[in-house]
């Protein structure tokens, strides 16, 4: 059986001029689980992923595979699966050449080809030109590329972007059984919600820098948590509350720091019925979108490694 290796960046930054696209990365990726690298639209994933593969000279730091980086690798196809660039194609090729020419050129058998079409449920359309793909289409003959080495690291850049939803339950299933077969899997995505059922474990990126790594299900416990309360006296309720974090709003008081039990006993002692008292907590995206805001202290509200991003002036560029 196929086993993954050991991502590693160590200190990772790289500068476009006085710009620091990429700010001091550091985290590992283990084999065995789905990692999802995810950030806003320009956070500066796609800069990593490239430093990773050595398409982008870092300024400083380092991007390795088990110690070794990409340029050293014996045979990288093999150890390394990419899709980087769904629209990376020519459009008068079809499917099938595409990829009997990149695994005649890496060595591979020519047959690998049709099987990882196969794989990628584009065996019906083999010998169609992919200038007639759909998006889809595209992002699933880009995974036949990575998968056309059966290599035991898969490195996905926004695979599920154009995909129906059949289809993102086809590669959620197919991640998910390639990390279970002890593959490394890291997979990029500015929105969460397409791979929350699929990512094991999160490092969320923003402004070129981490702000949170860990297990995706500790990010979701570390949501805020706040008690949604109201009464008919809310003058004689907001005194009961007085030291409080208490926002008053359109139905009531939104009060933080106080169990819902706490809350209940003050305004027993004040003599003031409730007639409401919810707690609440931030879904996983609410976290998601904190963490990536200007607040380093959001970062913090989640648990695992969280680390508050610097401080960016305007007109900085992250790729």
């Amino acid at each position: 059986m196929v086993s993954g290796a050991v991502i590693e960046f160590s200190h990772l930054t790289k500068r476009f001029g006085g710009v620091a696209a990429v700010d001091d990365l550091s985290f590992r990726v283990e084999p065995g689980v789905v990692t999802g690298f995810l950030g806003p639209n320009g956070a500066g994933k796609t800069t990593t992923l490239r430093s990773l593969l050595g398409l982008v000279r870092p300024t400083s730091g380092s991007a390795t595979f088990d110690g070794r980086p990409y340029a050293q690798l014996a045979d990288p196809l093999r150890v390394v699966g990419t899709a980087l660039e769904a629209s990376s194609f020519h459009a008068g090729r079809s499917a099938r050449d595409h990829l009997r020419v990149a695994a005649a050129a890496a060595g591979l058998p020519l047959a690998s080809a049709d099987a990882a079409l196969v794989k990628v449920g584009l065996d019906s359309v083999a010998r169609r030109r992919v200038g007639g793909f759909s998006l889809g289409m595209r992002q699933r003959l880009g995974l036949a590329f990575a998968l056309l080495g059966d290599p035991g690291v898969l490195v996905l850049d926004e695979p599920i972007n154009g995909l129906d939803p059949e289809g993102i339950r086809w590669i959620r299933e197919l991640l998910r059984a390639y990390a279970a077969e002890g593959r490394t899997v890291l997979v990029s995505s500015h929105l969460l919600s397409e791979v929350q059922q699929t990512v094991d474990r999160a490092v969320v990126i923003a402004r070129g820098r981490i702000v949170y790594q860990g297990d995706l299900a500790a990010m979701s416990a570390g949501g805020g948590a706040r008690v949604r309360v109201d009464a008919a006296d809310r003058p004689a309720l907001g005194a009961a509350l007085a030291g409080a974090v208490v926002a008053a709003g359109a139905d009531g008081f939104v009060v933080t720091g106080l169990e819902p039990g706490e809350i209940g006993l003050r305004a027993h002692r004040a003599g003031v019925p409730l007639t409401l008292l919810a707690p609440e907590r931030d879904g996983l995206e609410d976290v998601f979108l904190h963490l990536v805001g200007a607040d380093p202290a959001a970062a913090h509200a989640a648990g695992g490694d969280a680390v508050g991003p610097s401080a960016h002036g305007p007109g900085e560029v992250r790729r």
